[in-house]
């Protein structure tokens, strides 16, 4: 069976998430995105997972449902097209952050386990070390070699994946405190490394670059904040749709066919540079300028494309699973219809587009351009056929700053729009006044010899 799998999130007991993040509603945006199986995130926090075990029963497939009582708070706010089972597997990321071999290292790593009575046993563990009740994404002084080992002990059904790997502050290869190699940072335990998440700043072929990568699976997921980001990275399972099945075909690569990207241009660190400045470097003027900020004299950020550069040791990436990179439909029709993807215009549209053409990720992977131009007009009809095929404009994110993903010029925009109206009352206004330029560097890529 074919699903889709959106494995790393938050909870409202993460700093910087939606208060609005409940099992319930989770549930929902599955249905809404087309996700069959999603983390719970967070299963380290007293109260989550507290709720978790209230609101969530094990299901014959080794993953969890929500039980009848809370699945009627949604009930009527799923578009009829998109009404499916929601399956939850337990997750939590943990953030590291210790010395080894003489420097300070900071590693988030996502755990997954296959019921509660292992995460409440690992839990009692951490307690032990360190403050679990403060944040979902507790902070602990725990090597990562020390983390998974401890994960094993609380249940050999455990999976470990050290999360968005590329990610410059907190990652396993991350410019600012991670490792150059896996083998550093779990040593003998790394046979149990089977996979990476690669984050919102890489893609797969970017990480194909590097042949120490070849052996580990890449994955992606949201690390969604609001139930409304779930799906915008996720994975594609070919396999039952059962905790031991998942975990295998992520160990054995078979009966997992691929993932969902974001363009990771759109990512916070993909470029070097400096936020307050307003200051964007390519890797290249980066290096000419010994790291340092032409506006301010300070150290840059060092993004995810210069770091993958120094550790690649090829010019072409070896694929091994398809990719597919998306734009989430809100901000393909913020574009469209000239407002804000939050505003209630754009919702509007979104969950006429659901109820009339199904789940969000169906829509843009799958459906056929005819029936979506036929529900949603020639602009969006086109703006998919874009999408699939890569032709994008792309605004480069850096230093914590998003990056953006365009699909029209203006110009071009409103020659289509003469054709074919997008909704009947939907009209096209006027751009809104752009952000101050960012001063950008451009040059190519330096690789190591």
């Amino acid at each position: 069976m074919k699903f889709i799998a959106d494995l790393h999130i938050h909870s409202r007991f993460s700093r910087a998430t939606s208060r609005s993040l409940t099992p319930e509603s989770l549930s929902l945006w599955g249905q809404k995105k087309g996700i069959k199986v999603i983390g719970t995130g967070d299963f380290t926090h007293p109260e989550w997972i507290h709720e978790l075990k209230e609101k969530l029963e094990e299901s014959e497939t080794g993953l969890f449902t929500l039980k009848p009582e809370y699945q009627k708070e949604f009930e009527g706010e799923v578009p009829a097209g998109c009404t499916a089972e929601t399956l939850f597997v337990l997750s939590g990321e943990i953030s590291c952050i210790y010395k080894k071999n003489g420097k300070t290292r900071k590693v988030h790593n996502l755990i997954l386990m296959p019921d509660f009575e292992s995460a409440e046993r690992f839990n009692a563990d951490l307690d032990r070390i360190g403050n679990i009740k403060s944040d979902g994404r507790p902070i602990l002084g725990l090597d990562s070699k020390i983390l998974l080992e401890m994960m094993l002990e609380a249940s050999d059904r455990g999976f470990f994946i050290p999360a968005h790997v590329w990610t410059p502050w907190f990652s396993l290869f991350g410019s600012k405190s991670g490792f150059d190699d896996i083998e550093e940072c779990f040593e003998d335990l790394t046979p149990h490394i089977y996979a990476l998440e690669t984050g919102l700043s890489s893609d797969p072929p970017m990480n194909r670059l590097l042949s120490q990568l070849d052996k580990y699976l890449l994955v992606s997921n949201s690390d969604a904040h609001s139930a409304s980001k779930l799906g915008r990275e996720a994975n594609i399972f070919n396999c039952a749709p059962d905790y031991d099945s998942m975990i295998k075909a992520m160990k054995e690569k078979e009966g997992f066919e691929g993932t969902i990207e974001f363009y990771p241009e759109e990512g916070k660190y993909h470029m070097d540079g400096h936020r307050k400045c307003n200051c964007m470097l390519h890797p290249n003027d980066t290096i000419k300028r010994n790291g340092i900020c032409p506006e301010c004299g300070k150290p840059v950020t060092v993004g995810v494309f210069h770091r993958v550069a120094e550790l690649a040791d090829r010019e072409e990436p070896v694929l091994q699973k398809k990719f597919h990179s998306l734009i989430p439909l809100a901000e393909m029709l913020s574009e469209i219809i000239g407002t804000g993807p939050a505003t209630k215009t754009v919702s509007t549209a979104y969950e006429k587009l659901l109820t009339e053409l199904g789940p969000e990720l169906d829509i843009l992977l799958n459906l056929d351009l005819k029936d979506i131009e036929s529900a949603g007009g020639i602009l969006l009809s086109k703006a998919i056929s874009r999408m699939r095929t890569g032709d994008v404009i792309k605004q480069e994110g850096y230093d914590g700053e998003y990056g953006v993903i365009k699909l029209f010029n203006e110009s071009e925009k409103h020659e289509l729009i003469g054709q074919k109206k997008l909704f009947k009352a939907a009209e096209i206004k006027p751009a809104k006044k752009k952000k101050a330029a960012v001063k950008k560097k451009s040059g190519t890529v330096k690789k190591k010899p």
